[in-house]
Formats: C-alpha cells, sequence, structure tokens
C-alpha cells in the first residue's frame, strides 16, 4: 500500500468512528461539512412538545441546541461507537444534560440499548455507510420507535460519494432506490425522500457541490 493509500484508508476509518487527537479535527471538519445536512434532518423531523429523541451517531453533538430549541419539553439521547465522540459531546452540552434534557452513551453500532416503542422521533446523518448489517440496524430503529414516530435518515448521493477516494475503503454507498428498499423491508412507511444540493469544502479545499437526500420514515 502506498502513501497516499494508506491516508485515504486511515481517513475512512476516522470518518467512521473517529478517535485520538485526529479524530477530534476530523469531527469539526465533519460538523461544519455536515451541518446544512444535519439541518435539514433536523428540520424533517417536525419535532414537538414532550418528544423524546434518540440521534444515532452524532459525533460532536455541536448541534444540540438546535434540537432542544424547536420545542419545549424535549429531551435528547445520543448513540456513539466512538468514545472520543461520546467524550466531546457531552463536554460540548454540560447544560442540556444538567438540566436533564440531553445524555450521549456509548454502544456497539448493532443492539440499540433501550426499550421497544421508546422514541418518538429518532434521527441520523451520514453513518448509513457504516451499518455493518443494515437490515438488521433498521429493524432495532423500527422496534424503538413509537408507533406513530418519525426516523429521519440523511445520506449523500451514491454517485457523489463514489467521486470521493476514500469511499473505497468500508463504505457501503445508497441511492434513493436503495434506501426505499431498506426501509420497506423493515415495514417503515416511507413518507418522503427530498433531494438537495449544497457546496461544501473538499478534503483537498476544493468548493464541491454535493447532492443528499433526507428520507422521512413512519412507524
Amino acid at each position: 500500500m502506498n502513501r497516499d493509500q494508506d491516508f485515504l484508508q486511515q481517513l475512512a476509518k476516522q470518518l467512521s468512528c473517529p478517535a485520538d487527537t485526529e479524530g477530534i479535527e476530523v469531527a469539526n471538519n465533519m460538523h461544519e461539512n455536515n451541518i446544512g445536512m444535519t439541518r435539514k434532518t433536523i428540520e424533517a423531523l417536525n419535532i414537538s412538545k414532550g418528544d423524546l429523541i434518540l440521534e444515532l451517531g452524532h459525533g460532536n453533538c455541536k448541534h444540540l441546541s438546535e434540537i432542544l430549541n424547536r420545542a419545549e419539553h424535549t429531551s435528547y439521547y445520543g448513540l456513539e461507537i466512538s468514545k472520543l465522540m461520546q467524550k466531546q459531546a457531552s463536554e460540548a452540552n454540560t447544560t442540556a444534560i444538567e438540566a436533564n434534557r440531553a445524555s450521549f452513551h456509548l454502544y456497539n453500532g448493532s443492539n440499540i440499548p433501550f426499550s421497544d416503542n421508546t422514541f418518538s422521533k429518532i434521527l441520523t446523518v451520514n453513518t448509513i455507510y457504516f451499518w455493518e448489517s443494515p437490515q438488521d440496524f433498521i429493524k432495532e430503529i423500527y422496534r424503538v420507535l413509537k408507533p406513530g414516530g418519525t426516523f429521519a435518515v440523511g445520506f449523500a448521493d451514491k454517485d457523489f460519494m463514489e467521486s470521493l477516494p476514500f469511499t473505497v475503503y468500508g463504505f457501503d454507498l445508497y441511492s434513493k432506490d436503495k434506501l426505499y428498499n431498506l426501509a420497506e423491508a423493515a415495514h417503515f412507511k416511507i413518507k418522503d425522500i427530498s433531494s438537495f444540493t449544497e457546496k461544501i469544502t473538499s478534503k483537498a479545499g476544493d468548493k464541491v457541490e454535493r447532492l443528499f437526500y433526507v428520507a422521512i420514515l413512519e412507524k
């Protein structure tokens, strides 16, 4: 493996599960590049008073206020596979934690450690590429979502992702059709899949146009 391949493989690993000092920088870049997608996904949830919200793969969660400020008496639970991100998110959101409006937890990325029919709203942004067993995991999401609840998933278009050199290392890429098929197999009702484009900064420092989707699924 040459140096370029090694760098891209390490970058892919950090994007999947940030760790060490390098992981903090990667997470900050992810937050900045993904905030547009994150906001669209939050908007799609239509958060209302009293909602119990779960986010899968929250990163440093500098966007938490944008979730909690949408309605009164909402509570947020975050799940992460990255110990670093769980720690960073906890440190960035001490006020919400002390007010008993947020908590951050580690999990194994496969089994969601909550009871059936717990959450009214669930979201995830740019994590679907790393689900080890997508068919099983989306059924886990369905299980912990309340009847009538909403799951919003933000993800970048497959063709765009294929243009990035690091996605050959451990990324499972999604088209709209592939997401539809996954959701239907888990018995989700597909309310909508919206398309958006945005300008982001590539890892090389160039401005590129990204096509992404926000899928709204209901139980």
